[in-house]
C-alpha cells in the first residue's frame, strides 16, 4: 500500500509540473497540422515544436517545420503567436503556459 501511495503522490506532483498546449501548423490561411502536447512546466516554444515535428532553425529563428521551409528570395517565414498575439521573443526564449495555443504560420512576411 505504501509504494502505491508514494507512487500517486508522484503522479500528482508530476501532474504539477506539466501543461498542455496546442500547437497548429499553417501554411498560408491552410492549417496543415494540429498536435496537443504535454510539456513541463516553464517549457519554450521550441520545446513543442520539436516534440512533434522535425524543426530547422538557424540562430533562434525556425527555418523550416516538417519539412516545409522558409524562402527568403520571396520574403516567405515562418512566424508564430501564442494565444492569437505575435510574440516578438524568438522560440527558444518563450516560455508557455498551460492551455497556451501555439500558432506557427509560414508565409509572405508583412
Amino acid at each position: 500500500i505504501g509504494v502505491r501511495l508514494v507512487g500517486s503522490e508522484m503522479c500528482i506532483r508530476d501532474s504539477n509540473n506539466t501543461i498542455k498546449v496546442t500547437y497548429t501548423l499553417k501554411q498560408g490561411k491552410k492549417t496543415v497540422a494540429t498536435r496537443n502536447t504535454t510539456l513541463k512546466k516553464n517549457d519554450k516554444v521550441i520545446t513543442g515544436l520539436k516534440k512533434n515535428w522535425k524543426v530547422e532553425e538557424a540562430k533562434g529563428f525556425i527555418t523550416s517545420i516538417d519539412g516545409r521551409k522558409e524562402n527568403q528570395k520571396k520574403s516567405i517565414y515562418w512566424t508564430y503567436t501564442v494565444n492569437g498575439k505575435k510574440v516578438n521573443k524568438l522560440a527558444n526564449q518563450q516560455t508557455l503556459k498551460n492551455n497556451d495555443k501555439v500558432q506557427f504560420t509560414l508565409d509572405k512576411a508583412e
